[in-house]
């Protein structure tokens, strides 16, 4: 299945309402394609990585970010874009410094759990709409509603006989929907946090489902059929096989009128 096919199934079956995301981490050798934006260059300023996947996901657009495209500070820590010798530490003592985090033992204890790229591999992200990506990406991300959500992982569950992990902490959630995929070869459930919702407009009841690039044929196979014997799908069909209740006045009226 291409690209293209991949993302019309799961945007035409989840009636998605922005775009399934292409993401994929520059290795040695590759270059931005000369189509992509470089916000740096294309818009004149620098941007947060997740105004990157807003722009992906809403704009059709296919973003470069390096080092000079890029203004937040926790995820240029964990992307690998500084030249922090201990990130995870540097990141720590920041959570602290912003009220994130009650003590250093706590915040170290958090980061320590979180995914980064070494900054040495770092080479650019390159993201855009799945259905345009000319590349395989290493990550794919979608946006949805709890019931949107519900439906990729069962569709996720059907094929691997395995629940869908959640890592939450709120805040550096771009590392969950993208890095997270990436580094464990499992999928990921996301919900954005503080950043998402300030500078790319992330909505209240929207989440994140991840997967890594090369498990997208297998989460198609489970969403065509997860729940196909009794008609699991989205939206979700309503049980009208009742009937309903009404207060007592009404029961008087249909009693005076000999309804029933």
């Amino acid at each position: 299945m291409t690209n293209t096919e991949a993302a019309q199934f799961f945007s035409d079956n989840l009636r998605l309402k922005t775009a399934p995301i292409a993401v994929r981490f520059l290795r040695a050798g590759e270059t931005f394609p000369e189509n992509c934006r470089r916000p740096s260059t294309h818009l004149g300023k620098r941007i947060t990585i997740c105004q990157a996947v807003t722009m992906a996901r809403v704009y059709s657009w296919e973003i470069g970010l390096d080092k000079e495209d890029l203004v937040c500070v926790p995820a240029m820590i964990t992307f690998g874009f500084t030249r922090a010798s201990r990130p995870m530490d540097t990141l720590a003592k920041l959570f602290c410094d912003v009220g994130f985090a009650e003590k250093a033992d706590g915040a170290s204890k958090e980061t320590a759990g979180m995914f980064s790229l070494e900054k040495e591999n770092q080479r650019g992200i390159l993201m855009g709409p799945l259905q345009k990506a000319e590349y395989e990406p290493d990550t794919v991300c979608m946006y949805g509603n709890p019931a949107q959500i519900m439906r990729l992982v069962q569709a996720w569950t059907f094929h691997s006989g395995s629940r869908v992990d959640g890592h939450f902490g709120g805040k550096v959630e771009c590392t969950e929907y993208l890095l997270a995929p990436f580094k464990t070869g499992m999928p990921r459930i996301a919900i954005p946090g503080m950043g998402d919702r300030i500078f790319s407009m992330t909505q209240d009841e929207e989440m994140v489902f991840a997967l890594p690039g090369g498990a997208m044929e297998n989460l198609v196979i489970g969403l065509r059929n997860a729940g196909r014997k009794i008609g699991a799908r989205y939206p979700i069909t309503f049980y009208q096989n009742f009937q309903p209740e009404f207060p007592k006045p009404y029961k008087v009226v249909a009693d005076e009128l000999e309804l029933f």
